[in-house]
């Protein structure tokens, strides 16, 4: 079974530290892992797993450029999460809309 493309987005944007990654990487371009490991405050084999995850989840792209590989955010892979956040907002949408009908028939 295939999991769902935001059930990947959410399983790698979950852990703070791949989140920190993705938002630097969105901020200030490309990016190799040493540069990202200077600020992430873990080591580099970790930043190395992280942005792994990242990168299975569709979430960032990588170009080698001789002994380096630049990383890069493709913000573009949160494509599946905003179509999930707007499928569920309708949703609850809906129920407020329903609740609000049952409290407003109660005090009649």
């Amino acid at each position: 079974m295939t999991p769902e493309p935001h059930h990947l987005l959410f399983a790698a944007l979950a852990d703070p530290t791949r989140r920190a990654i993705f938002e630097r990487l969105c901020r200030d371009g490309d990016l190799t892992v040493g540069s990202l490991t200077a600020g992430a405050g873990v080591s580099q084999p970790a930043v190395s797993k992280h942005l792994a995850v990242l990168k299975r989840a569709g979430l960032v792209g990588d170009r080698p450029d001789g002994r380096r590989t630049h990383y890069s955010a493709r913000v573009e892979a949160l494509a599946p999460l905003a179509d999930w956040t707007e499928r569920m907002s309708g949703f609850w949408r809906d129920r407020f809309d329903a609740l609000e009908d049952v409290l407003r028939r109660m005090d009649q």
